[in-house]
C-alpha cells in the first residue's frame, strides 16, 4: 500500500494558501478560486497543489504589476 499525503504536508499547503491570500488581499487582488486543488489531494505524495485558479483579464493584470 502506497502512503497518502501526510497530515503536516496537507497543513502546510494549507497555511500557505492562508499566506498567499493574505498578501494577495494586501495588494488588492482577489483570486476566487485560490485553494488546495482537489485532484492532488486525492493521488499519493508529493504533497497537493495549490490552484490558483481563474481570473477576470483585469484581475491578471494587477497581478502581473505587483509582480513587476
Amino acid at each position: 500500500m502506497e502512503a497518502r499525503h501526510a497530515t503536516p504536508c496537507v497543513e502546510e499547503a494549507e497555511v500557505t494558501v492562508k499566506e498567499l491570500r493574505a498578501a494577495l488581499t494586501e495588494a488588492g487582488i482577489t483570486l476566487p478560486s485560490l485553494g488546495l486543488d482537489p485532484v492532488s489531494l486525492a493521488r499519493e505524495a508529493p504533497c497537493p497543489l495549490i490552484e490558483l485558479g481563474r481570473c477576470s483579464v483585469e484581475t491578471a493584470r494587477r497581478l502581473a504589476a505587483v509582480l513587476r
